[in-house]
């Protein structure tokens, strides 16, 4: 392997695929490695034999249907409508591979029920998440969202973005913790109560992302690719092929190089070393100094916490989501005692991930006790009867260095949310630090994404 790339990237994750389609796009010479035989690592979808070889190591049983008919995430994540995945998908043009098809409904749960998530003022009228008293103030509230223009000071109703903090906001509409709750944590999709004391700009963006993904096809702000989430990152892969990246599946990493001065030089596989400015990798491979497919440094990462997750197997649609075929539910921590939410997210046949008459449903949270399938326990039991479950335990890495130094360049692990723009901001990082430069996603038109 005498060949020089711009960049290796090692691990098939949507996060890596995402950059090394742009990457290739923008001229880089880019070749992509991952241990595995299939595109995803750990954000694959499996069909049915796969997921019960890679849980039980067993068959599965023959009533659940024919295996062609699954593809089961084994992270759950959705596309906001106006979302940076969606840009992403528009901007590389990665939407001709992919048909989408909205998710029906967007849940919350307050004082132990589950309610649709209001959007709008007349929504925040009808929604019985709300009493009488507070639908008039959550009404204002959206009706002053919708209304603010930077440039006319009546329409600010003494409000700064950028010097009151959210908790000033709230205060000045007069809205209860519960309805605090379902704005930060099911609209602007915060994981924790932080930016109650940051100005509240950045909220009020995330509240309007919210909002103008829900008036794009109504029901619900979520997209879903058919055929499970596993199609995205081989779209970024079939575009990065297209721009010349060099894919190689089934390559394990025998060892990555340094230079005497502790500097990135290549990747040996096999026997051989394929040299290269810069690597970019999932943080699996720098977490392992047994040599298994890791780095022999083990300061490249360091570990943040774990997330749980429980796949379920059922044979009906979520109680009380008026049978939809779709949902996300999120549980905001306050509402059940935690430091950290806990998300769902359900999918079905419509789809085209799982047979007809089944449903997949996946709950997640952040791991905070020494028990964390218990912990998963306030959302299984919104599930109604589980046909089967399979729990997985991982740990979410994050880059202990810039990378600027050594020029390796660590993605983020996959974590606890059932939404892509945590992913997209690690996307963006990522870019930021390997290319000296922000990434620019061009405004192209964004009517080739059909969702059925």
């Amino acid at each position: 392997m005498d060949e020089h790339y711009d960049v290796i990237i090692l691990g098939t994750g949507l996060t890596e695929c995402v950059l090394s389609g742009l990457l290739s796009v923008e001229g880089k010479k880019v070749l992509h490695m991952d241990r595995n035989d299939y595109y995803g690592a750990e954000s694959a979808s499996l069909n049915l034999t796969q997921l019960y070889k890679k849980f039980r190591g067993t068959e599965p049983p023959a009533e659940l249907g024919r295996d062609r008919d699954y593809a089961v995430d084994l992270i759950p994540k959705f596309m906001m409508a106006n979302g940076e995945m969606t840009k992403m998908l528009v901007h590389t043009d990665v939407t001709r591979y992919l048909e989408f098809k909205q998710i029906a409904g967007s849940y919350v749960l307050r004082d132990n029920r589950i309610a649709k998530v209001p959007s709008t003022e007349m929504e925040a009228i009808k929604s019985p998440l709300l009493g009488l008293f507070e639908k008039r103030r959550a009404r204002n509230f959206f009706l002053w969202v919708q209304g603010y223009k930077e440039d006319e000071p009546n329409t600010h109703q003494g409000l700064n973005l950028d010097k009151n903090t959210m908790k000033e906001v709230y205060y000045k509409f007069g809205l209860e913790a519960g309805t605090q709750d379902f704005i930060g944590h099911a609209m602007a999709l915060y994981l924790d109560d932080d930016y109650l004391n940051q100005p509240a700009r950045e909220t009020y963006n995330r509240i309007i992302l919210y909002t103008s993904s829900m008036a794009r096809y109504g029901k619900s702000p979520y997209l879903y690719p058919l055929y499970g989430l596993g199609e995205l990152p081989q779209g970024f892969a079939r575009l990065s092929a297209i721009y010349g990246g060099t894919y190689m599946l089934d390559k394990p990493v025998e060892k990555i190089e340094y230079d005497d001065k502790g500097k990135f030089v290549g990747v040996t596989s096999g026997g051989e070393t394929v040299k290269a400015d810069k690597v970019i990798g999932d943080p699996s491979y720098f977490v392992d100094p047994s040599g298994k497919g890791g780095a022999d440094k083990e300061d490249k990462v360091f570990l943040e916490g774990h997330v749980v997750r429980a796949i379920c197997i059922l044979r009906h649609p979520i109680p009380n989501t008026d049978d939809s075929d779709s949902v996300q539910i999120i549980l905001p921590q306050k509402q059940v005692n935690r430091k950290h939410d806990i998300y769902i997210a359900e999918v079905s046949s419509t789809h085209n991930v799982c047979a007809k008459d089944v449903y997949i449903a996946i709950v997640s949270t952040v791991v905070e006790t020494g028990n964390p399938e218990a912990e998963l326990e306030p959302g299984l039991k919104l599930l109604g009867p589980i046909y089967d479950k399979f729990i997985s335990i991982a740990p979410i890495y994050s880059p202990a260095s810039s990378g600027s130094y050594d020029n390796v360049f660590v993605t983020r692990s996959y974590d606890a949310t059932s939404h892509f723009e945590t992913m997209c901001d690690d996307v963006k990082d990522v870019w930021r630090r390997a290319m000296g430069s922000e990434l620019e996603l061009k405004k192209r038109d964004e009517e080739n994404l059909d969702a059925k």
